[in-house]
Order: C-alpha cells, then sequence, then structure tokens
C-alpha cells in the first residue's frame, strides 16, 4: 500500500488523466528539464556545421523540433506538479505537450528527408508528413483525452509512415541508427502506456524518449553534416 501512495497511485480511469505522486512529478519534470540544454547547444552545433541555406534551415527546423521537445514537455510537468488547482491553464498545457510530439516526430525525419535525394513519389513524404503533424494537432483539439489508443496509433502511424521512404534511398549511410532509435521509442511506449502499473513509469518512457533522441542526433550529426574534424578545421 506504500508504494500506492509514495511512489504510484492507482490506475486512472477509462478515457481519464493518471495523477502521478509528488515523487513521479519530480521525476517527470527533471528528466527532461536536464535535456533542454544539450538540446539546444546541439541545434547550434548542427546549424553551425551547415554547409549551404538549405541545410541550415533544415537545422533550424530539427532543432525547433527537438528544444520544443523537452521545454513543452517540463512546462507542463511543472504546471501539473505545482500548478495544478489552475485547471485550465494546466489543460492547455497537456494539449500542447501532446501536439508537439506531432511536430517533433515531424523534425526528426526533416533532415533526412530534406538532406538526402528521393524519388518523385516519395519526395511528396516532405511536405505530408506536416500535413500530418497539423493533422495530430487538431485531432488533439477536438479529442483530447478521449480515445487514448486513436490517439497512439496516430503517433505511431506518423512514426512509421516516413520511415518506408527514408528506407527506399539510395544512400542508407545511417539508416541503421534511425532504425535503432524507432526501435527504442517502440519500447517505450510500453511505459508510455503503464502509468498505475509500473512506478515512474512516465519518467522511464522520458529517459527512453531521450535515449531514442539522442541515437536520432547522432546520425544526423555523422552522416548528414559535416564531420567533426571538418568542423575543427573551419574554426
Amino acid at each position: 500500500m506504500v508504494g500506492k501512495t509514495l511512489f504510484m497511485n492507482h490506475r486512472a480511469p477509462a478515457n481519464g488523466r493518471y495523477k502521478p505522486t509528488c515523487y513521479e512529478h519530480a521525476a517527470n519534470c527533471y528528466t527532461h528539464a536536464f535535456l533542454i540544454v544539450p538540446a539546444i547547444v546541439g541545434s547550434a552545433l548542427l546549424h553551425r556545421l551547415s554547409d549551404d541555406c538549405w541545410e541550415k534551415i533544415t537545422a533550424w527546423i530539427y532543432g525547433m523540433g527537438l528544444c520544443a521537445l523537452f521545454i513543452v514537455s517540463t512546462v507542463f510537468h511543472i504546471v501539473a506538479w505545482k500548478k495544478s488547482h489552475l485547471r485550465t491553464v494546466e489543460h492547455w498545457f497537456h494539449m500542447c505537450d501532446r501536439m508537439v510530439i506531432y511536430f517533433f516526430i515531424a523534425a526528426s525525419y526533416a533532415p533526412w528527408l530534406n538532406l538526402r535525394e528521393l524519388g518523385p513519389l516519395a519526395s511528396h513524404m516532405r511536405w505530408f508528413i506536416w500535413l500530418m503533424a497539423a493533422g495530430g494537432t487538431i485531432y488533439v483539439f477536438l479529442y483530447h483525452e478521449k480515445y487514448k489508443v486513436i490517439e497512439l496509433f496516430f503517433y505511431l502511424t506518423m512514426g512509421f509512415s516516413p520511415a518506408l521512404v527514408v528506407t527506399s534511398m539510395n544512400n542508407t549511410d545511417g539508416l541503421h541508427e534511425l532504425a535503432c532509435g524507432g526501435l527504442i521509442y517502440c519500447l517505450g511506449v510500453v511505459f508510455f502506456k503503464s502509468d498505475g502499473i509500473i512506478p515512474f513509469a512516465h519518467a522511464i518512457w522520458h529517459l527512453f524518449v531521450a535515449t531514442a533522441a539522442a541515437v536520432h542526433y547522432y546520425a544526423i550529426w555523422k552522416y548528414l553534416y559535416r564531420s567533426p574534424t571538418d568542423f575543427m578545421r573551419h574554426l
């Protein structure tokens, strides 16, 4: 019974939100807050490594998505922890937290779709993925917290659809890391859906997200931008 009151509450009712314990709230905040500065630094590095305007724009898009994910998540969890009595404010930040995931997925694929040569049909994914992100945003506005399984299905569909295009590229360097990162995200979904079953499940999900994002960042840095040797030469 102690575990249920200190480190984990009972599961949420159908179509209702799980209420984390104080310890879980803290873990949810810190597991993403500590990644904000590394995300900003990493984004700036990719921008610095860019050879042309298109690479700089792509680095900016990817960096904005990466930083927004950790910043919005951290702010929401702080509000949910310290300002939960402000129901309307918490509700809107929760919606933002859900919406930013769609744009983070789109931004994560942007470097591969923008900087690698694609076929005439596959190239449409460059804009279609943002259309999917916009559709996900509209879904959150209309049905936030009502159909959780459908929302999870949308996230997974958006995550896997561009992968089918990326794997068809002639240059497949970095796809192994891309697949590994995707697998880590998928494994983390188990914890994403385990609030009330596994203590600190959401914080563990955050760690899976951080690990997968780091793997994807490494692949983008290594295969799509200049090598560190070239970077040091241009300093």
